[in-house]
C-alpha cells in the first residue's frame, strides 16, 4: 500500500529533535500507554506513547530518542501529549529510534 507522496517542502515542516528521557510513568487504566517526560534542550515535554507492552519504565530513563515536537497537543486517556516519539513497528515488536551517538538535547534531525 503506497501512501500519498509528500514534497520535500512538506517534509521540512516536521520538527524532529533529539531528547533524553527524564521520567516514565504508566498511564492509569491503560496497559499499553506510558507518560514520558523528555528533555529536548530548551524545555521538557510530556508525551504519551503506546509502548508499555514492550518497554519497562526503568529501561527507558536516560535514553536519547527522536521526538516530533511540532504536533498539535493531544489528550490520550485524559493525559496531554505534546509530541510523538519515533519507533519502528514490526508487530509484535516495537523498536524506539535512537541516535547512533549521543548528541546534545534539542539537536535537530535532518
Amino acid at each position: 500500500m503506497t501512501k500519498e507522496l509528500l514534497s520535500f517542502k512538506e517534509f521540512q515542516k516536521l520538527e524532529l529533535k533529539v531528547g533524553t528521557i527524564k521520567s516514565v510513568d504508566p498511564v492509569k487504566d491503560a496497559k499499553k500507554l506510558l507518560k514520558i517526560i523528555v528533555d529536548i534542550g530548551n524545555e521538557e515535554r510530556q508525551i504519551v506513547a503506546g509502548i508499555a507492552e514492550r518497554y519497562k519504565p526503568d529501561e527507558l530513563i536516560g535514553k536519547q530518542i527522536v521526538v516530533v515536537t511540532n504536533l498539535e497537543p493531544a489528550k490520550i486517556r485524559g493525559v496531554e501529549s505534546n509530541g510523538m516519539l519515533l519507533a519502528a513497528d514490526a508487530d509484535p515488536e516495537i523498536s524506539i529510534l535512537v541516535p547512533y551517538r549521543e548528541v546534545p538535547n534539542g539537536s535537530k534531525v535532518r
